[in-house]
């Protein structure tokens, strides 16, 4: 595998969520040249700059949001878009959602879908998926994903529809 992508809401932040222990393995996964990228469901805007402001490299290569692209999960254009802006094939892709719909549409489009239930199963699988190991785990002194008050908001529909 030599991309991975995560949806935001419900996976990085959000109830139910540990955005630090997969910001752990983002930061793992990128030291050893694993591509990065984020693909949600929000609406765009002005509202979503602190989304963009993830990619770049500061927490992942690339964010995708169906706002400023036009096409939504579980749409398959929405899992090719993400893959060619990582510059890899789908089937060399990990997607991990809290919705199993938008699984099984990455699953539709060629790549490995992980189901987000619960944290510490997802960051499991995908410790297996990539071969990590305890030695790979990279520290996280700060993890760049919004703040409890931006999750608020997110929840009341400010932000990633997932």
């Amino acid at each position: 595998m030599r991309g991975l992508v995560l949806d935001f809401g419900g996976v990085l932040a959000g109830p139910g969520t540990d955005g630090r222990a997969v910001a752990e393995v983002v930061a793992a996964l990128r030291e050893r040249g694993v591509r990065t990228a984020i693909l949600s469901n929000d609406p765009g805007g002005p509202g979503a700059d602190r989304l963009r402001r993830l990619g770049g490299g500061r927490f992942v290569d690339e964010v995708v949001l169906s706002g400023d692209v036009g096409v939504a999960k579980p749409d398959p254009r929405s899992y090719l878009l993400v893959a060619e802006r990582l510059g890899l094939e789908p089937a060399q892709c990990v997607f991990v959602d809290d919705l199993v719909v938008n699984v099984r549409g990455a699953a539709a489009a060629g790549m490995v879908g992980v189901h987000h239930e619960r944290p510490d199963v997802a960051v499991a699988e995908l410790t297996v998926l990539f071969e990590l190991s305890a030695h790979d785990e990279a520290p996280v002194t700060s993890v760049p994903v919004p703040s409890a008050a931006e999750d608020a908001a997110a929840d009341r529909g400010e932000g990633d529809t997932r």
